[in-house]
């Protein structure tokens, strides 16, 4: 028997979930998954800080003390390990994007004004703002209501819809006290890219204006880009909820869209990508579909796979979606199953409260279990604990808290609500507005 060596996989803010999604690999068995930084490290730092010039040298210093060969870098978290990654691909001289093209997804304002270039009527009216500017709101030649988010931030963090000058001038100091936190190590990103001339005055410190376009479905398509040609293999409706109808309710997939829709879709991501020269490398998009006019808008570009989506694509297709990124970092083109998983809807749903107190009690050991043995291929994590004040929760968005997300399948979107129903009255919280020491 030919002995076939290992190949070694460095992780990105490898951590238990994601870590056994990617044991459940076919390939699995050929592959050495090695924790290049951790996570309290590169997602959730302990310091609330993120050094990107630190963060690049301590994964620098792993991979130099490892003697074994480095085959593959992969992530699949927002900012700053989707940028890390092909930083590091490209000083290894590992198949991955053009940092320049990563940019020009992760970029909101770039990413605009190519979206603009090449697809331009599926691209919302939108201006550059400078929330240190003296007067900011001047800069803004969109009609109220409006969005407005920093260049780069994630989870809708410093998101806000804007209805009227007060909207402005309340959610103005909550953006000029946190933009810095994703923005300044932005900044150092694109300190190592060639910017052009139209973007070069907008830093990570600014923030992108945008007409607002929620009304219709949304949905992501997931795809890779690889030899020149762009493939997507799963759309994925997001559902949302919320009085801003700005927070996620749930992922489900595939998408109830019509195919002529999706179609339109695919051919609009295949040109942006195309256009800015993004490939080797797997990547997401963001749509509105409006069925009363037929339009389609284009939300948001992610130079990664969504984490989030992994779970439905092994329940629905058989894989999780984990293997894109692996098969493009080690230079293979993707043949990606469809349809051979255990059930023909998933979702991941996004528990939330919509106003801020304190968690008093999470679901016990004997709840989680309950839930296991009631569905024995979902998944949940809770993302809180007793005494945590959910203000205090990291990178939430505008309008609610996220306490836990679960992942369900079914035979059909009627079964999956039932399911889910059922699997929240096996997993109870207590919220209270008092904090623990008040009690």
């Amino acid at each position: 028997m030919r002995f076939r060596p290992m190949k070694n996989i460095f992780v990105i803010g490898l951590e238990p979930f994601n870590l056994s999604l990617l044991e459940g690999l076919p390939e699995a068995s050929d592959y050495c998954f090695h924790n290049l930084l951790a996570y309290d490290e590169a997602v959730r730092p302990s310091s609330r800080t993120i050094d990107l010039t630190a963060l690049l040298e301590m994964a620098e210093a792993r991979l130099a003390e490892f003697s074994g060969s480095i085959d593959a870098i992969i992530g699949y978290w927002d900012f700053p390990t989707s940028v890390l990654v092909p930083i590091l691909l490209q000083r290894h001289g590992l198949p991955g994007a053009k940092l320049t093209a990563v940019a020009a997804c992760e970029h909101k304002y770039w990413s605009r004004v190519e979206q603009k270039n090449i697809i331009p009527d599926l691209v919302p009216r939108y201006c550059a703002v400078d929330p240190f500017a003296d007067d900011p709101l001047a800069q803004i030649d969109i009609d109220f209501p409006f969005w407005i988010k920093p260049i780069k931030a994630h989870s809708s963090y410093l998101g806000f819809k804007v209805r009227n000058p007060s909207d402005f001038e309340a959610c103005l100091p909550i953006i000029r006290a946190g933009i810095g936190h994703f923005g300044k190590p932005f900044n150092k990103f694109l300190s190592m890219v060639e910017v052009p001339q139209f973007v070069s005055a907008i830093d990570g410190c600014h923030c992108i204006a945008e007409e607002i376009i929620s009304s219709g479905e949304q949905c992501t398509l997931e795809g890779f880009a690889s030899d020149g040609g762009v493939e997507i293999y799963g759309v994925v409706d997001s559902l949302r909820a919320g009085e801003h109808g700005s927070c996620f309710a749930r992922y489900q997939y595939p998408s109830r869209l019509p195919q002529d829709v999706k179609d339109r879709m695919s051919d609009a991501a295949g040109k942006f990508i195309k256009h800015i020269g993004y490939t080797n490398a797997p990547f997401n998009i963001e749509f509105y579909w409006d069925e009363a006019t037929d339009n389609l808008r284009i939300l948001e570009v992610n130079a990664r796979i969504s984490k989030s989506h992994s779970p439905l694509f092994l329940m629905v297709d058989g894989v999780s979606h984990h293997k894109i990124a692996v098969d493009l970092s080690l230079g293979r083109k993707p043949n990606f199953p469809h349809r051979r998983g255990e059930f023909r809807v998933a979702a991941k749903f996004m528990e939330r409260v919509f106003t801020d107190g304190y968690v008093e009690n999470v679901p016990a050991p004997s709840n989680i279990a309950r839930f296991r043995n009631a569905f024995p291929r979902g998944l949940v994590r809770v993302l809180t604990h007793s005494g945590q004040q959910l203000a205090h929760l990291p990178y939430q968005d505008s309008y609610s808290f996220e306490i836990a997300e679960m992942f369900l399948g079914a035979n059909d979107e009627d079964e999956l609500l039932e399911k889910h129903r059922t699997a929240q009255s096996l997993l109870p919280f207590k919220i209270t507005s008092k904090s623990p020491e008040a009690i």
